[in-house]
């Protein structure tokens, strides 16, 4: 595995364009979602992930332990607690610039309340914390509880979060619609725990789209089914918005294209996933079951 890694690295085959990351073919969207498209950019933030994931993978004993740890322990140990153990696995979505961008808000921005929604080691969570008084995540995975709450996080039960007194100013669902069991029941709750006028829900999904939920060590069916139309990134986009958000009561305010990243092993620097992201507002329409 070493002497593959090194081959790589030295024949350049490592290197992809990671321009074609930000980019779509936004002709073949209608028009209306054509101008809520923003296209976003490689920056310093991501830049700066991807250099710690390409130190992570050249720390070769680590990433051995890792896997033998990973080896033994996976057969009693969801993939997702096994990481937040051995504090691997971390994920990039957006930069704070690009969240700056696509809510349209500066530096010194400030309100109430963020949600995290599945929130992992909350790595993802901290890039744009400074702008919330508090910040409160969920989380299913015993080890990434402990993580978030190192990072003072407010936990709040994930399935009991929705129950609140109060409503929040942000929420954020990264990477989550194709892993619940129930997404569009989330969806609903979602919509009644914003902020009805100001709130705003940043919501990503990984496309194509795939459904399946982790239960333990084993992959499961959800109990709720979402069916895009489409094969291509456009064109499961729109279906996105009209045969899931729409009903749901929500209206797309942006959206763009951006890599959906995690750190690697020893077989690869980083792992890299399709994501759409989206920033959307209550349409102040009821919830309609699809």
């Amino acid at each position: 595995m070493l002497l593959e890694r090194l081959e790589e690295e030295e024949s350049g085959q490592a290197e992809i364009d990671r321009t074609s990351w930000y980019k779509s073919n936004t002709i073949a969207l209608p028009q209306w979602l054509q101008e809520k498209f923003v296209e976003s950019a490689l920056d310093d933030e991501t830049e700066a992930f991807l250099e710690n994931c390409n130190q992570k993978a050249d720390a070769v004993f680590s990433q051995i332990g890792h896997l033998l740890f990973k080896g033994i322990f996976g057969y009693i140990f969801s993939v997702t607690t096994v990481n937040g153990i051995l504090d691997r696995g971390s994920m990039f979505v957006f930069s704070n610039a690009q969240f700056q961008r696509l809510v349209g808000v500066t530096d010194p921005w400030k309100v109430s309340r963020l949600l995290d929604l599945g929130a992992g080691d909350g790595k993802v969570t901290s890039v744009i914390e400074q702008h919330f008084d508090e910040v409160y995540a969920t989380e299913q995975s015993p080890s990434m509880q402990w993580r978030l709450g190192s990072r003072g996080f407010k936990l709040l039960d994930e399935n009991e979060w929705m129950k609140v007194d109060f409503k929040f100013d942000i929420i954020t669902c990264l990477n989550l619609l194709d892993r619940c069991e129930k997404p569009l029941t989330m969806l609903r709750d979602i919509k009644h725990t914003l902020q009805p006028t100001t709130g705003r829900l940043l919501v990503a999904v990984v496309l194509p789209f795939r459904q399946c939920v982790e239960s333990g060590t084993k992959m499961t069916r959800p109990k709720e089914s979402i069916h895009l139309s489409g094969s291509s990134w456009e064109e499961q986009v729109h279906s996105l918005v009209k045969d899931v958000f729409e009903p749901s009561g929500f209206t797309v305010e942006l959206f763009t294209r951006v890599p959906y990243l995690c750190e690697g092993d020893l077989f690869r620097d980083f792992y890299v996933l399709d994501d759409a992201l989206f920033v959307l507002k209550s349409s102040g329409k009821n919830f309609v079951k699809v």
